[in-house]
């Protein structure tokens, strides 16, 4: 049986996240509650209360104390995921296999929230509603949010990484086209990636993996926020 090359990055990513992650919640629990944060607590505390007023706009206060640590790796998983590839490593996102489990995840939170304030009653009504035919439409519409979370982020990480191969296959066409010009001989040296890829590194690996990190997360608040009545979201009830 033949292991993909993806899976060692995932294992290896997941290692050094889990190990970062511990270290760092040590690291803020020594630290003195009622002194200023300084050094690499700062960035993460204020990253942490980013995040949690993010939760608490989507779902409430109450929920959010409950939801945040999963937005939370999600956030640091993914945009690491989508950044790897910097590294050289294959970007863990561009697997399918790993954006479907966390579309799966998700998807899961959402069946839960619709569970708990719809009922076992109201939550199979709903695949009926607004008339009975419309049965098979909403079994494919209750497992499209998870498709189309998992393909998207999916195919936009792949998308970037083909891109990247694409001009690096270019640059090095560049580099010996300009190194015929004085006289060398067969391939050469990819002396213009350097000058070209930092660029476009940039856009495709940090900004749009940024960007879908953002809107994968953003989905996962939104979408659970959908399904909880208006006054737990308010704190009414």
């Amino acid at each position: 049986m033949t292991v993909q090359s993806d899976v060692y990055v995932i294992i290896l990513l997941t290692i050094v996240l889990g190990i970062g992650i511990v270290l760092l919640s040590k690291k803020i629990d020594k630290a003195d509650p009622l002194a200023e944060p300084t050094g690499i607590i700062l960035p993460v505390l204020l990253g942490v209360q980013s995040v949690y007023r993010s939760v608490t706009d989507n779902v409430g206060e109450k929920t959010s104390d409950i939801l945040t640590p999963y937005i939370l790796v999600l956030w640091v998983y993914i945009f690491c995921a989508n950044t790897v590839s910097l590294l050289g490593l294959n970007s863990p996102t561009s697997n399918l296999s790993v954006t479907l489990l966390l579309a799966f995840i998700t998807w899961l939170l959402i069946q839960i929230t619709e569970l708990k304030y719809q009922g076992l009653k109201g939550y199979l009504h709903g695949f009926l509603e607004p008339i009975a035919v419309m049965l098979p439409m909403n079994i494919i519409g209750k497992f499209s949010t998870m498709i189309s979370m998992s393909i998207r982020l999916f195919g936009n990480i792949l998308c970037g990484t083909i891109m990247m191969q694409l001009i690096y296959g270019a640059a090095q066409g560049l580099s010996n086209l300009i190194a015929s010009c004085f006289g060398a001989q067969g391939g050469v040296f990819n002396f213009m990636a350097p000058i070209i890829a930092p660029v476009l590194h940039a856009y495709f690996d940090l900004f749009a993996g940024f960007i879908q990190t953002l809107v994968f997360v953003t989905l996962t608040m939104v979408l659970i926020g959908n399904d909880m009545p208006e006054e737990v979201i308010k704190g009414i009830a």
